[in-house]
């Protein structure tokens, strides 16, 4: 989860004497044979304002030599400085800006998604540019504010993302339009739906399918008191209030209970020790809870907690080894935050790109229905990318730099983590509120894969 903080579970390095029985791994030559390439589904990539452009997750990017749309008013700016926070700076040097922005593209009638890539080159504050993006007549995306939208931070690289667009006229029209300052984009690629490769194969899964308690031979409960990370304010317990299997989902509630004296109460349960894996595809069908003061999370970090830390500076009897997080990695499959309902985020952490350094690798998609409906949240994993899809959609892609384990921590066993937050440094920001509780997150099931093997 975002903003976390140094305190991380110490149980974890209790489980890994079994890790060994429960990690899943197979060859890293078969696993890059199988890999699926998602660049297969790109129909259309522009580098607005700017050249030709091959991207390190292997999108090719036209250059925007094209002919504006009727109405268009944009002018090309090209920012000076470094861009943060992406893989492909140089991408976001370019941008198209103005009051309003058309791009228009002839393409085959379909479903696609639009991948929206943007950077702030001129303000420093929240407010100052804001806009909003309609996509084939209908407006997808209520409010884009980089600054805000991006930890409160220019120069820094900003992707969001749309599913489910339905084009029925062959012509694709993309419209960015002004509501305080000009609109600005720098980045566009329009993909058709993602394929799951058929060579996956199930190698663990909880369909929670009975009534009770979680299967405590593949899950393990989270027990802490409030404002262990993160300043968050609920108690993780193990009781059935708060985290139980029923009428075919797993429900993790977080309750306004006062237990044990503390506000809130929710839970957190892990599958370290019990479902560890390395390399493959992680698929979680999920119902993600509303309102303010929420903050649900679908994510991985390393059954050995410690794989890349470093000795202390000034190490104790307790303590000889530090900075375990984020050394060692963290994948977020999936974040929501109450407040800004809607908007899910995928973020990669290591010692290289972390929150404190404004450097964290990360991604946005806009689905306004997350918390009434069920969506399948995925992660495929391979020695070279990690590429995060909600549905059928892929919305965010990590690429392996081969610059060490500080950018990628990514090649030890990881283990599941489903909890609901209440509070705390991103999802308390715009407070909580005291009247909306019970909140649940439901889970239809949790299934991890590996490919076949050539044998």
């Amino acid at each position: 989860m975002e903003y976390r903080k140094m305190l991380l579970v110490a149980s974890t390095s209790l489980l890994l004497a079994a890790c060994s029985q429960h990690t899943f791994k197979i060859p890293e030559a078969q696993t890059q044979h199988h890999q699926a390439n998602p660049s297969d589904q790109i129909v259309w990539a522009i580098n607005s304002g700017g050249d030709a452009y091959l991207s390190s997750d292997g999108i090719q990017y036209q250059a925007d030599a094209i002919k504006m749309a009727s109405g268009d008013a944009s002018h090309v700016v090209i920012a000076k400085g470094t861009i943060l926070g992406t893989q492909d700076p140089n991408l976001y040097l370019s941008s198209r800006q103005g009051e309003t922005i058309a791009y228009q593209q002839p393409l085959v009638n379909g479903t696609y998604s639009v991948t929206l890539r943007f950077a702030e080159d001129q303000w420093t504050q929240e407010g100052k540019r804001q806009f909003s993006v309609w996509i084939e007549g209908q407006q997808r995306i209520p409010v884009i504010d980089v600054v805000n939208d991006r930890d409160g931070r220019n120069m820094t690289s900003y992707d969001i993302s749309v599913p489910n667009v339905e084009l029925a006229d062959g012509q694709l029209n993309i419209d960015f339009k002004a509501v305080t300052g000009n609109a600005s984009i720098s980045a566009i690629v329009v993909r058709k739906p993602y394929q799951v490769d058929k060579d996956w194969h199930l190698v663990w899964q909880d369909e929670f399918n009975q009534n009770g308690r979680v299967d405590e031979t593949k899950w393990n409960y989270e027990l802490w008191a409030p404002k262990r990370v993160n300043e968050e304010l609920q108690r993780y317990t193990d009781r059935s209030e708060n985290v139980r299997q029923q009428g075919g989902n797993l429900i993790i509630e977080a309750r306004r209970d006062f237990f044990q004296g503390d506000e809130y109460s929710s839970a957190r349960i892990t599958s370290a020790g019990k479902g560890d894996l390395l390399y493959g595809r992680v698929e979680v069908r999920a119902k993600l809870p509303d309102g303010l003061g929420t903050w649900p999370a679908i994510w991985m970090m390393p059954s050995d907690f410690d794989a890349y830390a470093e000795p202390c500076e000034d190490p104790t009897d307790e303590q000889k080894l530090c900075n375990s997080w984020p050394n060692s990695g963290e994948i977020d499959i999936l974040e929501h935050v109450g407040f800004d309902e809607g908007r899910i985020h995928s973020t990669m952490h290591n010692k290289a790109f972390f929150w404190k350094n404004f450097k964290q690798r990360k991604g946005a998609l806009y689905e306004p229905d997350v918390t009434r409906n069920f969506h399948l949240y995925a992660m495929e994993w391979s020695p070279e990318r990690i590429d995060v899809f909600i549905d059928d959609t892929l919305y965010f892609s990590y690429i392996n730099d081969h610059q060490g384990w500080q950018s990628w921590p990514f090649d030890k066993p990881f283990h599941v983590i489903l909890n609901i937050a209440v509070g705390g440094g991103w999802g308390g920001i715009k407070g909580v509120a005291d009247d909306i509780w019970p909140k649940q997150m439901l889970i239809d099931y949790v299934r991890l894969y590996q490919k076949k093997s050539l044998t």
